[in-house]
């Protein structure tokens, strides 16, 4: 199967008769006038950053290539960091290159690094696992990143445990002024099961809802080209079956000591594995296993298959979580990327191109993908609005009363999914909550009780 789904997808790319059919060129989300916003600690009330335009402001392509201009900034709330983190997300002023048509490295892997490894359809950059540091033997400590020095590079620390404390509700934080995720970019509380509080008083969406129901949408292109996808998907790689959470093949080694790689390579030795120290601290501590089934993933965190994108298939990642729904390693890439690495952050355009203004590819379909979810009912404070899937279009939402009339009115921008409306000042009563797309509507009663 897999043999003859890539060459019938290069066959598709090479005759198609208008680029703009590319999802590499129709999936990202292009906005010029929503601006970020973000959090700072002890201030539950967001900040508008008017001079950071969110998603992305521009696309534009040649024969073979798509350029994606960018700040880096999502429209979800960022921040705060409350491991000292005294950044803040920052405009990129990025142009990023993908190809259209990306290939499979043949020969030796290039391994995911520090820094950008993909970028989401908002503009966002996409991190590998690590962050820099390492064990130290001679010390018999952390070192490198945030920590200073240098580690041994051998035993090498695992961002998404040791930088939880720091990663906001959409699980993100920046490096520097370059915010980014290293894992599923979906919001802590709404996982099945929370591994963070950030979201109690600092709450935001991320870019998508996992939804276990339908086929993830794509969320992004890794640094080779070839798209990522939320977590779920067809469970056989040919487009069809039940759908279902895509599998890491990864799993932790059964070891008490750190002096020998998955391989059985002896190495220098890093701290035993303890309650201080436990079992996925480090990269290490993983080894691959073959899979047979085909809902588990290759050693890339990926495999060929057919998407609502690509129905003639291709190779996607998966951005892997476990049954709670919480991220599970590799995370989104890696630790190799399939294909030729070939993305590049380039300074100008030195060939021909055209300017895509076709929107987002999946606004036509926005009504079959979203759902909405509008709670607590009866409401006391607030009223949430949560919607479903990946939001790819502005989407107004309205209070009325029971006669009827505007009481107030808010937008829940493309690439976010939640929006409020503050109740404490409302009569107790019936309310109606009118949500209205370009090509969607839904209205949902809800009882206010204070």
């Amino acid at each position: 199967m897999i043999r003859k789904i890539l060459p019938a997808f290069f066959a598709l790319a090479a005759g198609l008769s208008h680029a703009q059919s590319n999802p590499a060129i129709t999936s990202w989300l292009q906005n010029t006038t929503v601006t970020g916003r973000h959090y700072v600690s002890g201030n539950s009330t967001p900040i508008v950053d008017n001079a950071l335009i969110a998603n992305v402001q521009k696309v534009q392509y040649s024969s073979g290539s798509v350029y994606i201009n960018t700040m880096g900034i999502p429209s979800y709330v960022v921040g705060p960091y409350l491991d000292g983190n005294r950044n803040q997300a920052g405009t990129q002023n990025a142009i990023f290159k993908f190809p259209l048509v990306p290939t499979e490295n043949t020969g030796a892997k290039v391994a995911t690094t520090l820094g950008n490894i993909g970028i989401f359809i908002n503009g966002v950059a996409m991190f590998n696992f690590g962050d820099a540091v390492s064990w130290k033997s001679s010390t018999n400590a952390f070192a490198g990143g945030p920590t200073g020095g240098t580690g041994d590079g051998i035993w090498n620390r695992d961002a998404i445990v040791y930088e939880r404390l720091g990663f906001d509700c959409a699980k993100g934080h920046p490096a520097g002024t370059n915010y980014h995720h290293h894992q599923n970019p979906s919001a802590f509380d709404l996982d099945l099961s929370f591994i963070s509080t950030v979201c109690n008083l600092y709450d935001a969406d991320g870019l998508y809802v996992i939804d276990s129901t339908k086929h993830s949408p794509l969320i992004g292109f890794a640094y080779d080209g070839f798209p990522v996808y939320g977590a779920y998907a067809y469970e056989n790689t040919d487009g069809t079956g039940n759908i279902v959470r895509m599998k890491s093949s990864y799993r932790l080694r059964n070891i008490t000591q750190r002096n020998k790689l998955y391989t059985g390579q002896s190495v220098t030795a890093g701290p035993d594995v303890s309650t201080t120290y436990p079992l996925g601290s480090f990269k290490e501590d993983y080894e691959y296993v073959t899979s047979t089934k085909s809902d588990y993933l290759d050693e890339h965190n990926g495999r060929f298959c057919i998407t609502p994108e690509y129905p003639e298939g291709i190779y996607c990642y998966f951005a892997t979580v476990d049954a709670n729904w919480n991220s599970a390693y590799p995370y989104l890439i890696g630790p190799t990327f399939y294909g030729t690495k070939v993305v590049a952050k380039v300074t100008s355009i030195t060939e021909t191109v055209s300017t895509y203004t076709g929107g987002t590819a999946n606004t036509a379909n926005i009504k079959a993908e979203i759902g909405a979810t509008v709670f607590p009912n009866p409401a006391n404070e607030l009223i949430a609005i949560q919607l479903k899937g990946l939001n790819s279009e502005n989407v107004k939402v309205e209070l009325l009363d029971i006669s009827g009339k505007l009481v107030d009115e808010i937008t829940i921008y493309q690439g976010s999914t939640i929006g409020y409306f503050d109740t404490r000042t409302l009569y107790n009563g019936t309310y109606l909550v009118k949500i209205s797309g370009n090509n969607f509507n839904s209205s949902h009663k809800v009882v206010v009780a204070q």
